[in-house]
């Protein structure tokens, strides 16, 4: 059963998320935190397998916050949506960075909620591909001599970097498989590997991760 974690500092919110999250059956215990402070502390106790976390919260941000959660070495890792009121690329881009795999405005309906949840439990991705790559184009550009810096790619073997840059496309892991005449297991022990070695939490960060360093081209296929 799934454990999941909500942080918010607006009790109302909060509350009327918890009580929606109950009446699901199958998840598993439901536990919430009112900022980013008690979030981290929250995540240390209960190792929720999701967490739904707010942006802008008193004493930690949501996106410090998930940091501090992802630096904890939790296994498995949680895998965090941030919830925001405000569709903006840039709260977008700056949680997939981090290592968040999704992105939800809290005023969507109560069902469309609980179908995010039940994805993002099911699959690492909860953006879409398509908008994943308009944020890249936007913002990844402008990253990209900052990231170069901080990681290598020298690491990487040649399968492992043919691997990233088709997930940088998009492609899921069986469409990867085809492009390359392996099998599904062999794309999955390669893209393990590549989140190891660099250290990254989420295939959306991944993505941000190929397009910062180059390995996929904003505008163009990878290379």
């Amino acid at each position: 059963m799934a454990r999941i974690l909500v942080v918010d500092d607006q009790h109302l919110i909060r509350s009327g998320i918890v009580t929606l999250l109950r009446t699901v059956e199958g998840l598993g215990p439901v536990v919430e935190a009112s900022d980013g402070v008690e979030a981290v502390a929250a995540a240390r106790e209960h190792h929720p397998d999701l967490i739904l976390m707010d942006i802008k919260m008193p004493r930690l941000s949501g996106l410090a916050a998930a940091e501090r959660i992802l630096a904890l070495g939790l296994d498995p890792a949680p895998r965090i949506v941030v919830l925001t009121t405000f569709d903006d690329d840039e709260f977008v881009y700056a949680a997939l960075r981090a290592g968040c795999s999704g992105f939800l405005l809290k005023d969507m309906p109560p069902q469309q909620l609980l179908s995010a949840v039940t994805a993002t439990l099911s699959a690492d991705l909860l953006v879409a591909p398509a908008h994943v790559r308009r944020l890249i184009e936007r913002h990844a550009v402008h990253a990209q001599q900052s990231r170069a810096g901080s990681a290598s790619t020298s690491m990487l073997t040649g399968r492992e970097v043919e691997v990233l840059g088709y997930v940088a496309q998009g492609l899921g892991n069986e469409e990867i498989a085809e492009h390359m005449s392996v099998s599904e297991s062999t794309v999955k022990t390669h893209l393990h590997r590549v989140m190891t070695k660099l250290d990254l939490h989420s295939r959306a960060q991944a993505v941000v991760f190929a397009y910062e360093t180059g390995i996929a081209q904003v505008g163009g296929e990878r290379r």
